[in-house]
């Protein structure tokens, strides 16, 4: 049976953008009386832009290793991982139009080394450790390296969705498909190992120019892999409810929840790996970062800490919980709006510091992006029939037992 979006679905989906741009519209308007409009209003651009594009390439990210390490379970959900990829070009147009504005008002006090009067010594507020880093952080390479990575991304996704089609209309090639898509898994993962640190570098770990983390580029991809399961885990119980994909077993669910488990456990560990060598060492350029957002965002931060790893920890750690379709979902909503809240913690802490703080504009954005989102996989999961055909592994996913 072909998914087809309903019209609850279109329903709810338009009602969270229209309460989004609402929300949004108001933030703004508040933004003008109190200041920092311009530099707000792209932050939140920022993390929200960046959030939603992780989750979709790092669903990707995932999809390449199940072809890499040619699995079986996964293959009669294939196409709801493959759904949730199908963000990557709007994910990656709004990045483009992110960056844009950023480039055109020399960084909107977000990304400082955009800002001349930062980077040159004549400028009024020249700082010389930042300019210091002129040769990695200017405006040409920024754009050359982040075109790159949405080239790459873009190239190898279009092939993956191509031949996963391909393999549906042509049997005869089916096992070749299958050998092919394990070679681009294995080469996508080696872009991806590179991509993945350097790109949050780029993105996020600049806003603050002063700080520097050889930890932050796994911690930020750990926090998106762990949203990305999230997802993929909701999308395949909201299937299954509504009587799509009937041979789901609990051993499917079973195993993407362990998929939740475990890279939260993952992220966890990086966080605490990067918080305790930095307060260990007490090095002022190091502790800057932690000593702001503990300052400022005390609760937010400790809290977003707390939700990420004790949720999963405490409730799915046994086996029937990570089977439990309503477990999965409260767990997973919890962790994906802890995950949004430490992008936003990166973002608004590093760029407008103790002036940062949740309110329509933070909630409005999220919530459009969230509705943005939805409709976008939804429509992707209609591209194509649920179930792929041909695939070699299939029989093996459809009698799928832990």
């Amino acid at each position: 049976m072909d998914y087809q979006v309903s019209n609850k679905a279109k329903i709810w989906t338009t009602v969270l953008m229209i309460v989004g741009v609402v929300f949004t519209g108001i933030g703004i308007i508040a933004a003008i009386d109190g200041g920092h409009l311009g530099q707000k209003f792209l932050g939140n651009l920022l993390s929200n832009s960046f959030f939603f594009f992780s989750i979709a390439i790092s669903a990707m990210f995932f999809l390449a290793l199940q072809y890499a390490t040619e699995a079986g379970w996964y293959v009669y959900i294939k196409r709801v991982i493959e759904a949730v990829t199908g963000f990557l070009p709007l994910g990656m147009g709004l990045l483009i139009i992110t960056f844009l504005s950023l480039t055109f008002t020399n960084g909107a006090h977000i990304y400082m080394w955009m800002d001349p009067e930062v980077m040159t010594e004549t400028g009024s507020h020249y700082d010389e450790l930042s300019a210091g880093k002129g040769a990695y952080l200017n405006q040409p390479f920024f754009w050359a390296r982040t075109i790159a990575y949405l080239a790459i991304y873009y190239f190898m996704w279009k092939g993956f969705m191509k031949r996963s089609i391909e393999q549906d209309n042509n049997p005869a090639n089916a096992v070749d498909i299958h050998f092919k898509n394990y070679r681009r898994g294995a080469l996508f993962l080696v872009f991806f190992a590179v991509f993945s640190s350097t790109s949050s570098w780029d993105w996020l770990m600049s806003i603050d120019i002063h700080w520097f983390s050889t930890l932050f580029g796994w911690y930020v991809f750990a926090g998106s892999w762990t949203s990305a399961m999230v997802v993929i885990i909701l999308l395949l119980l909201y299937l299954k409810k509504l009587g799509y994909l009937p041979k789901v077993n609990e051993s499917h669910i079973h195993d993407i929840g362990k998929w939740v488990f475990a890279t939260s456990f993952l992220w966890a560990y990086l966080w605490f790996s990067q918080y305790m060598l930095i307060w260990y060492a007490n090095i002022p350029e190091e502790t800057t970062y932690y000593l702001m957002r503990i300052e400022h965002y005390k609760l937010l931060y400790f809290g977003m800490f707390i939700i990420n790893f004790a949720f999963p920890m405490l409730i799915l750690m046994s086996r029937d919980a990570k089977r439990h379709a309503g477990t999965l979902v409260f767990v997973g909503l919890v962790i994906l709006a802890g995950h949004w809240l430490d992008v936003w913690i990166m973002v608004m802490g590093g760029s407008m510091g103790p002036t940062a703080s949740i309110g329509f504009m933070e909630i409005g954005m999220a919530v459009l992006f969230l509705g943005l989102f939805t409709r976008v996989i939804l429509v992707r999961l209609t591209k194509a029939p649920l179930v792929s055909k041909n695939h070699p592994f299939l029989d093996e996913s459809l009698h799928h037992e832990i």
